[in-house]
C-alpha cells in the first residue's frame, strides 16, 4: 500500500502518526536498484541479511550491529493490475537493506504475516488470522532476541498494519521482555522540498506513488502497460460521518483494491521518496543504538507492576 490520506481508517500509508511518533519508513529489497542515487557502501564485508550470514558470521554481525535488528514487514496482496503481489514486502526490504548498509544492522528474512482481511476477495492474497498474526510476530521477536537482537525495529511497509503494529508494541508491556520493540511506520512527510508532485487523487494503494517506488526497487516487475486496465477511482458506495468506522469502508470505496492512477508514475518520484525513506530509517537505527533508557524503563515498569500497591504515588 502507498501513502495517501487516511479516510475512515484504511491504510493511508503516508500521513500517519504512530502513538509514540516513532515513524517513517518506506520501500525495500532489490537487486535491481536504481543507479541514479548511490547508496553508501557497507562498512563491513558482513552481509546485512540474516539469511545470508553463516553461523560464525552471525555472531560478528550481532556484535557489529550492537544488538540492533530490523524486521521489515510487508504483505501479499493485489496491487492494482500492474504491480506484484509482494510490492509492500519488496519495497520495505529494499529500504531496510539499504539503510542497514549505511548504519549496520541485521535484517530479518522476508516477513509477510500481517493484516490484509480487506483484500481476501482478490486472487493471490494471503490473509492469516488475527491470532496467528500476533502470536507469530511475538514469537519472531522473541526468537530474534534469543539470538542477540535486544533492540528490534519493526519497519512497516504495509498500510493495513498501521493499527496492528502500534497495538503489538503496546502488548509488549503485558509480560517482561529482555529486549525492546520499536515501530518504524510509514512516511509522513510527503511535502519535502524538491519532491516531484503527485497529481492523481486518492493516491493510496498501487497508484502513482507506490508504482514510482517499485520502479526503483523492482522495475522488472512493473507492468505500466496494464496501469489503466482497471479503475482506481473512488466508488463512493458508503458515506458515513467522520468518527464512525466500519471495516467494509475500503471495499466500498475501492473494490478493485486499487486507489489512484498508476499511469502517472515516474521513476524520479520513486528515487526521491526511497532516498528519503532510507535516510529516515538510517536516522532511526542510530537513535535506537543510542537508546539506553527504554529497557531500563521497561524493567522499572515490570518491577512496579509486580507489586502495584508498593508503587509510590
Amino acid at each position: 500500500m502507498i501513502p495517501g490520506n487516511i479516510q475512515q481508517g484504511r491504510p493511508r500509508k503516508p500521513a500517519f502518526r504512530f502513538a509514540a511518533n516513532l515513524c517513517l519508513a518506506f520501500v525495500c529489497a532489490a537487486v535491481t536498484a536504481s543507479a541514479s542515487f548511490a547508496q553508501t557502501e557497507p562498512k563491513s564485508a558482513l552481509s546485512v541479511k540474516w539469511e545470508e550470514l553463516t553461523g560464525p558470521d552471525f555472531i560478528k554481525a550481532i556484535a557489529q550491529a550492537q544488538g540492533t535488528c530490523i524486521l521489515p514487514i510487508g504483505i501479499i496482496e493485489k496491487h492494482g493490475p500492474q504491480l506484484p503481489l509482494g510490492t509492500d514486502l519488496i519495497n520495505i526490504r529494499y529500504v531496510a537493506t539499504n539503510a542497514a548498509r549505511q548504519e549496520y544492522a541485521v535484517v530479518f528474512p522476508p516477513y509477510y504475516f500481517s493484516q490484509i482481511f480487506e483484500a481476501r476477495h482478490e486472487p493471490g492474497t494471503v490473509a492469516y488470522s488475527a491470532k496467528i498474526q500476533l502470536e507469530l510476530l511475538q514469537e519472531t521477536t522473541d526468537e530474534m532476541a534469543r539470538n542477540g537482537c535486544k533492540k528490534v525495529i519493526v519497519a512497516n511497509g504495509h498500510g493495513g498494519n498501521e493499527s496492528l503494529l502500534p497495538y503489538f508494541a503496546q502488548t509488549q508491556l503485558a509480560s517482561r521482555h529482555d529486549y525492546v520493540v520499536y515501530i518504524f511506520g510509514l512516511p509522513e512527510d510527503l511535502n519535502r522540498p524538491g519532491r516531484p508532485p503527485v497529481t492523481s487523487p486518492n493516491d493510496m494503494h498501487a497508484g502513482e506513488t507506490e508504482t514510482s517506488h517499485t520502479m526503483v526497487s523492482r522495475p522488472d516487475l512493473v507492468h505500466m502497460d496494464r496501469a489503466t486496465s482497471e479503475s482506481g477511482a473512488d466508488q463512493h458506495r458508503l458515506n458515513l460521518p467522520d468518527g464512525l468506522y466500519t471495516g467494509i469502508w475500503w471495499y466500498a470505496r475501492f473494490p478493485n483494491h486499487y486507489a489512484g492512477d498508476a499511469s502517472k508514475a515516474i521513476k524520479a518520484l520513486g528515487e526521491f521518496d526511497m532516498k528519503s525513506w532510507i535516510g529516515d530509517l538510517v536516522t532511526a537505527i542510530r537513535a535506537v543504538k543510542a537508546d539506553s533508557e527504554s529497557l531500563k524503563l521497561q524493567n522499572e515498569f515490570f518491577d512496579k507492576a509486580t507489586h502495584p500497591l508498593d508503587t509510590k504515588q
